[in-house]
């Protein structure tokens, strides 16, 4: 077992910090989303969509490390769905994660739930959504966790702080783009819009769309909240004249460093710390879409205002300074500064050295025979050529439970077919295989996953996410992996932890952490229509020998009931 073989001092020093924390004083929190139908009015046009609380974004968690939260969710809606609380490792409680038949069935209609969501030692800006379908896009908000009592920020203490969340926004129903895309076998279409907090700025046409405001006064310190919210669309994001100081990504501490915009993956959360010191007056707050695909979304600019306080100078459109939609180096410059920070208030770096279970993943866009689709084959997406295909009882119940039939443990731990992945893959077969298929690992395994993009498809980046992990980003590179060459230049001494990471185009990334988290845990893309295409497997973490090392019980008021049963 790798976590006894090595690392034993790093490894007992993180139960240490977890265990400090457990011995402060640990808050639990209530709260009630009631999710329904709204209607909102954006770019001249009224529809109807489900949110929580009657808002969008959702409601503000904000919460300190540490702290326990139960979040009783009523389904007043028309259809089934489940949240989960992105991030978040919920140590031991797989139960209350959240990925639609992965670890729980649908809340359906009339009925409710209620999340016991286990903060450890997550610090900083995550977010919950919404985890069936396309139902995210509405379904949101800002889960914000604050240092412990007795704890401070690793440094100064901003003056006040705000939660920025980029997101799509479509005319239609989100439910109804995807369900009409599997459907007929197309693409779904790009956004209509893109929003900041809600809000669609003044760059679309529509005389009635809102701008959002951030008000700051002269000299203060400001801490943002950054979250992609987006659906398909990594994002670069700037505030015009002003430097923005990067401090936390994934509730995790960096090594700060100052950048003129920022680079986000669908997913993601980075602290960022802003000065008012700028001649007092209005400052564009503005964001774009980044795709090195061949299939980019729209090229639309939002914006939002930074305003100070007794300010009425005119806004300037031209100067918004963005990379231009295509700038992969831009991205990949702002990925290659982001260092995981000493700091006392992280837990200590515990990077895995000797490695138990190599994982190597190539990541495709794909296509399957549909006799039903208008376009068949019809689009889909793979992980080592296995388009995932959801069951009917979720996972988590059927492994706990011993219920077999409802997926297998024999997902490829490689390629099945190595071939020139980011080469000119004209003419190559990129018919994939279908099917529900985990890695099972031993508690405590050394882990290395390798993430190779592919140039099947369309090709282009990918925004790949693991459940109930952070991990360290060890080493991003272009081109194919060369497992003899490449690991001699992993970084192990400052890697990032996170628990998103952004697979460039004609790339690949490589990630370590220790398989300390028994339960069923789900990773997919965070392109929401490659993840319902098939981007998609599960991991599966075997109990310890403890019962401090197994899942906990399902709770005794019961989990939602899956379809039929």
């Amino acid at each position: 077992m790798g976590l006894f073989k090595q690392g034993f001092v790093s490894w007992f020093l993180g139960i240490l910090f977890l265990s400090c924390l457990l011995l402060c004083r640990a808050d639990v929190h209530y709260y009630e989303f009631f999710v329904r139908e709204s209607n909102f009015t954006k770019l001249c046009n009224t529809k109807s969509m489900l949110v929580v609380n009657e808002s969008y974004p959702g409601p503000e968690i904000r919460v300190h490390r540490g702290d326990i939260v139960f979040v009783n969710v009523h389904n007043q809606g028309n259809y089934g769905f489940t949240i989960h609380w992105h991030g978040v490792k919920q140590p031991r409680n797989p139960w209350s994660d959240g990925p639609e038949f992965i670890t729980q069935c649908p809340i359906q209609p009339g009925t409710n739930f209620t999340y016991e969501v286990i903060l450890s030692d997550e610090i900083g800006t995550l977010w919950w959504h919404a985890h069936s379908d396309w139902t995210r896009g509405s379904v949101q908000g800002a889960f914000v966790i604050l240092p412990a009592e007795n704890e401070t920020y690793p440094f100064h203490t901003p003056d006040a702080d705000q939660t920025i969340i980029l997101q799509s926004w479509y005319n239609r129903d989100y439910k109804e783009i995807i369900d009409e895309a599997l459907s007929t076998g197309f693409p779904p279409p790009s956004p209509d819009a893109y929003a900041i907090n809600g809000h669609l700025g003044d760059t679309y046409g529509c005389p009635n769309d809102t701008i959002f405001r951030m008000q700051v006064d002269y000299e203060k310190t400001y801490l943002l909240r950054i979250i992609n919210a987006a659906m398909n669309e990594e994002n670069f994001f700037a505030i015009t004249n002003h430097s923005l100081t990067i401090v936390a990504q994934d509730a995790s501490y960096v090594e700060s460093f100052t950048s003129d915009y920022i680079f986000i993956s669908p997913g993601q959360t980075m602290d960022v710390l802003i000065h008012a010191n700028q001649n007092i007056g209005q400052y564009y707050m503005a964001t774009r879409p980044f795709s090195d695909s061949a299939a980019p979304p729209v090229d639309n600019i939002t914006t939002g205002v930074f305003q100070y306080t007794n300010s009425d100078a005119g806004l300037n459109v031209s100067l918004i300074t963005l990379p231009v939609i295509n700038d992969s180096d831009a991205a990949m410059s702002f990925l290659r500064l982001i260092r995981n920070s000493n700091v006392t208030q992280n837990p200590p770096l515990n990077v895995p050295t000797n490695i138990d279970r190599r994982v190597y993943i190539a990541v495709s866009t794909n296509t399957i025979p549909c006799d039903t689709c208008i376009l068949n084959p019809r689009i889909a997406a793979s992980l080592n050529n296995v388009s995932f295909v959801f069951p009917q009882i979720d996972i988590l119940q059927a492994y706990y439970n011993s219920i077999n039939g409802v997926f297998t443990r024999d997902f490829p731990l490689e390629p099945p077919v190595f071939y020139n992945f980011t080469g000119d893959l004209v003419g190559f077969n990129g018919n994939a295989s279908q099917g529900t298929k985990a890695v099972v690992l031993n508690y405590g395994e050394a882990v290395e996953i390798v993430l190779q993009a592919t140039n099947l498809g369309a090709g282009g980046s990918h925004p790949i996410h693991l459940h109930g992990f952070s991990f360290y980003r060890v080493r991003i590179g272009s081109g194919n992996f060369n497992n003899v060459t490449d690991p001699s230049s992993y970084n192990l001494v400052d890697p990032p932890l996170i628990n998103t990471v952004h697979v460039p185009a004609r790339g690949w990334v490589a990630l370590r952490f220790f398989a300390t988290n028994p339960g069923v845990w789900f990773m997919h893309c965070h392109f929401e229509r490659h993840s319902s295409w098939g981007m998609d497997t599960v991991f599966i973490v075997r109990n310890g020998t403890t019962v401090e090392t197994s899942i906990r019980p399902p709770p005794a008021s019961g989990m939602p009931r899956c379809p039929g049963t």
